[in-house]
């Protein structure tokens, strides 16, 4: 681990060119600044939705809202927008080398993308690495790979924009089938590789299908339907360290939403949803979750961190979904339910940074001999 005595360099990633855009610049900004009161030397690469990446100056202020970034010309400065590899090249050559703090949601930032990026500039990074990510991200591959392994999943189906196109009165047919013979006639149609709730919906019935359909395809060309279980309590675990380390597990919390769902409005509105960092559950179906939840992981390979989220309906448990860069905003889950465990957010942020660096340390001794290390 690293020394107290020494916090290393962090470049922290927001923003970028997915739906999650104004989450991540929320979600970083608070990374960045805890960050900084922790000690570390903090520099803030915001990625726009056009894929530039922009130098943060030092001492920018957000005043609350991401897209005052944009309206702040002194914010981003003169220095840029670099294209990806001019920026990753910036990056690689600085002095001390820094860890790279990805705080990008949704696809590009959390699917293995960057990941690979930034692991073949030779940069050390946190939270998972590239398969772990991308199999995160795709919650079909995450949902098949888990009931494999005999993990409790909501029965669903898949459809492909493509099919939709060509064949929807037989896609509505199948679909229609699939929501007679479940218990609860409701779907939940969401974009199979997309988080923070955007693009989901609620179907109550077939005349609303094809709208929900239209809207998981504007993000994704792959639309993830599930069974909906109505009345279903919304339970997050959270994960911090790896098998190296020691994984320290937190939680069930719980979210009482204030819509019908858990939409993004109700996710990210301040007041409009409840949250409690312990959740009333009996201590048999804590430790069930928290079971799934490590098994879940484990399962992806997923390392750093992570979150994952779990439906309770009565004493049924069932694992929804794994999020391996949760949110970090004010009103996320995530970066408090280990405060039980004397965590403050910005200790917990420089947790995750000392675990990315250790990984990194690790994958370097195992291609480079003693003498080649870094001193």
């Amino acid at each position: 681990m690293t020394s107290s005595m020494r916090r290393p360099r962090v470049v922290v990633l927001l923003g970028g060119p997915s739906a999650e855009h104004d989450v991540s610049v929320v979600s970083g900004t608070a990374i960045a600044e805890a960050l900084a009161d922790e000690g570390h030397q903090v520099d803030q690469v915001l990625i726009d939705l056009d894929g530039g990446w922009w130098w943060l100056a030092d001492g920018h202020v957000r005043e609350g809202r991401p897209a005052a970034l944009y309206d702040d010309p002194a914010a981003l400065g003169s220095d840029g927008p670099h294209r990806v590899g001019a920026a990753i090249d910036r990056m690689a050559a600085m002095e001390p080398a820094p860890v790279v703090f990805i705080a990008l949601h949704g696809p590009f930032g959390e699917d293995g993308t960057v990941q690979a990026l930034i692991e073949a500039a030779g940069l050390a990074y946190t939270g998972s690495g590239v398969a772990a990510s991308a199999v995160g991200m795709d919650k079909t591959l995450f949902k098949r790979m888990c009931r494999g392994i005999g993990l409790p999943v909501v029965d669903w189906r898949e459809v492909h924009a493509s099919r939709w196109a060509t064949e929807p009165d037989d896609v509505r047919a199948e679909l229609d089938a699939f929501a007679a013979g479940a218990d609860e006639p409701r779907l939940m149609v969401k974009p199979a590789r997309l988080g923070s709730s955007v693009g989901m919906t609620l179907v109550h019935d077939s005349s609303e299908l094809g709208a929900a359909l239209e809207t998981a395809f504007h993000h994704d060309a792959v639309a993830l339907v599930e069974t909906y279980l109505a009345g279903a309590r919304d339970l997050e675990v959270a994960l911090i360290g790896d098998e190296t380390t020691g994984l320290e597990l937190f939680g069930p919390g719980e979210i009482v939403s204030g819509h019908e769902f858990y939409d993004y409005e109700a996710k990210y509105t301040e007041g409009l949803s409840e949250t409690s960092t312990r959740a009333e559950v009996s201590d048999r179906e804590r430790a069930t979750m928290r079971k799934i939840a490590r098994d879940a992981y484990r399962a992806i390979g997923a390392t750093g961190f992570a979150r994952v989220d779990f439906l309770l309906v009565g004493e049924r448990i069932v694992l929804s979904e794994i999020n391996t860069i949760p949110g970090f905003t004010p009103i996320s889950l995530f970066p408090t339910m280990p405060a039980m465990a004397g965590y403050t957010f910005g200790s917990i942020c420089s947790k995750i940074v000392e675990l990315g660096e250790a990984r990194h340390t690790m994958r370097v001794r195992r291609h480079l001999g003693p003498e080649d290390l870094p001193r």
